[in-house]
């Protein structure tokens, strides 16, 4: 094989440059980008494809952790980051190491090391995007925004313009204030990480904030319709009309 092509991306120049000086000693590894923000190093994964990515987690504009969710294809990931709190969460998205800041030299080639043996062996990461995403930790804070990916653009959808989930087979459709957007994630991501105090799963099918709803009727024999101040109407299953009376006191 070819040098292992390498991306750094992380919006500390510091941080880039010890990267890059403890990179200089190995001869099977090429820097072939460095990026400063999220945005520009997913249009670089995007085109350049590199084997090997150093990414921060804490970044402007877009995390390291939302540019996974929008990666159509993935290389192997060392995060790298100064908060100990993203730990558990980078080993749920498979990441080959974490590397906290600041790291000595011999941890660091030590985590390239680990990366190159997957690299090489070809036993890196088959599992999709989504299906890691899915794997939260019981301890990570709700999400307050979510990036979608249309076309080659890339929109953040702020959780309070969120007006409802809907599943649709192996995605879910966002329905927010400035139309709708469709992301590979499963119901339990968003049941998991949408604010609680907010939304409600109201049927296996629909996740819905609780301020839109306007009213629920009956609709046949125990079950339910919510209507929604935007006119949608929704239906709602037993166990969800109990989940809402319980919210609603009622």
């Amino acid at each position: 094989m070819d040098k292992i092509r390498t991306v750094i991306i992380d919006d500390e120049t510091p941080a880039r440059e010890i990267i890059r000086h403890y990179l200089k000693e190995l001869d099977n590894i090429e820097v072939i980008a460095e990026c400063a923000d999220g945005f520009s190093g997913l249009k670089t994964i995007s085109s350049m494809k590199p084997d090997l990515v150093f990414l921060d987690i804490q970044m402007p504009r877009l995390t390291g952790i939302e540019l996974l969710e929008v990666l159509t294809e993935k290389p192997e990931i060392i995060f790298i980051t100064a908060y100990d709190q993203f730990a558990i969460r980078a080993f749920e998205l498979n990441a080959v190491d974490y590397l906290l800041k600041p790291f000595p030299k011999r941890r660091f080639l030590e985590a390239v090391g680990k990366a190159t043996e997957k690299i090489l062996s070809g036993t890196g990461r088959k599992e999709p995007v989504s299906q890691l995403l899915a794997k939260k930790p019981e301890s990570a804070a709700p999400v307050n925004r979510i990036v979608v990916r249309k076309g080659n653009a890339i929109n953040l959808i702020p959780v309070d313009q969120i007006r409802y989930v809907e599943a649709q087979d192996d995605y879910v459709m966002i329905h927010h204030l400035n139309g709708k957007a469709m992301k590979q994630q499963t119901m339990k991501f968003y049941e998991d990480n949408l604010p609680g105090t907010d939304f409600v799963r109201i049927h296996r099918s629909f996740i819905v904030r609780v301020h839109e709803i306007n009213r629920i009727e009956p609709y046949g024999k125990d079950n339910h319709i919510a209507i929604l101040k935007s006119g949608d109407r929704l239906p709602v299953s037993r166990a969800g009309y109990q989940q809402l009376k319980k919210e609603l006191k009622f």
